[in-house]
């Protein structure tokens, strides 16, 4: 029988990349999303992306902060394992919304957590953030590194890891895997699926993007007197897919026997990338120019922000296979053949 894993916030970014693999894998996959920052299209390209193991994929659209209609999808199904991905993720918007955060991310996690316990499905993978390192003094990052989220969204992975480390203090059965992402890229290299975000992206790569297709005019760079090799931001770009496959790695780990608790591991390359490397890349891969305009730092950012990955390459067996000119190479083909996404111009976004 195969294994069924419910992932939350399947439909969106790194979601919809995980459940294909997962599907591609040998999972069943029952995805939750209530499309508030991802589109159903998504989930339909990844059944035809999964060919013959597309049918093994289910999707509802809920919201987690709705515990009975959370309670009928664990009543109508026996999950292995749950690969918790869903919340609200922008810094800028948290710091302005914080209740929105809190209520989004925190009570939507409690309510998971209490279905799943009374349901008897005790494996956990979550969806965790290099944010709770806040601006680190020293890199790489470890998973010893103090820990100091510096805004709501920050906060809000933070204090998910302390629910899931009480959880597994107070109830041995759990087993519960964090993952920090570091920044995440690129595209699956049939550019069939991608990053489709809402509005103005508030990452580097979906903006560049945009710029290249005409939908914006130039890129704001903040900061180019840090002192690193060329003055921009250095950051740990990691590539969707050997994200996705992270969490593969997790779920084998979850299911290999292994008295887990609750453990932690940092997702990324190990080498960092300045924000004009990664422009010069892009520019490499598309064939197009884009325009910079230089402006001061932005307040709290750090000069450079890295993961040490040894733990994940021990332990999970896992390490990221693709460099930066992949991740723009497929990058580049998702936004080329989808300018707009996954909608149209005149969609609503």
């Amino acid at each position: 029988m195969a294994m069924k894993v419910l992932v939350t916030g399947g439909a969106g970014y790194i979601g919809s990349h995980t459940v294909l693999q997962l599907l591609l894998g040998g999972f069943e996959a029952v995805v939750i999303d209530n499309l508030d920052n991802s589109s159903e299209v998504a989930v339909k390209r990844v059944v035809e992306l999964a060919g013959e193991f597309g049918g093994n994929l289910s999707f509802h659209k809920i919201d987690l902060r709705d515990k009975e209609a959370l309670e009928r999808v664990f009543a109508s199904t026996k999950f292995d394992a749950v690969i918790h991905f869903a919340g609200l993720k922008a810094v800028g918007e948290s710091v302005m919304k914080p209740l929105l955060y809190y209520d989004n991310n925190l009570v939507g996690t409690i309510n998971l957590l209490e279905v799943m316990g009374s349901n008897g499905c005790k494996n956990l993978v979550f969806s965790s953030s290099a944010t709770v390192y806040g601006w680190p003094k020293e890199v790489p990052c470890t998973e010893e590194s103090p820990l100091r989220a510096l805004n709501p969204y920050g906060r809000t992975k933070l204090f998910i890891e302390e629910i899931c480390h009480d959880i597994s203090v107070s109830d041995s059965s759990w087993n519960i895997i964090l993952l920090r992402y570091f920044n995440p890229v690129g595209a699956h290299p049939s550019g069939f699926i991608g990053e489709d975000p809402r509005g103005i992206p508030n990452n580097l790569m979906p903006y560049i993007q945009q710029i290249a297709v005409g939908r914006r005019p130039s890129l704001t760079v903040f900061g180019n007197d840090y002192s690193t090799k060329d003055g921009t931001g250095v950051r740990d770009y990691i590539h969707v897919v050997d994200l996705a496959d992270g969490h593969i790695a997790a779920l084998k780990k979850l299911f290999d026997g292994s008295k887990i608790g609750c453990d932690v591991y940092n997702l990324g390359t190990g080498k960092g990338t300045s924000v004009l490397e990664m422009v010069e890349a892009f520019e490499k891969a598309s064939g197009k120019k884009i325009p910079l305009v230089f402006a001061g730092r932005r307040p709290g950012d750090a000069g450079i922000v890295y993961a040490s990955t040894e733990k994940a390459d021990k332990e999970l067996n896992w390490k990221a296979k693709y460099g930066i000119d992949e991740m723009c190479r497929d990058q580049w083909n998702w936004a080329s053949s989808n300018p707009w996404g996954y909608e149209s111009p005149d969609s609503p976004k």
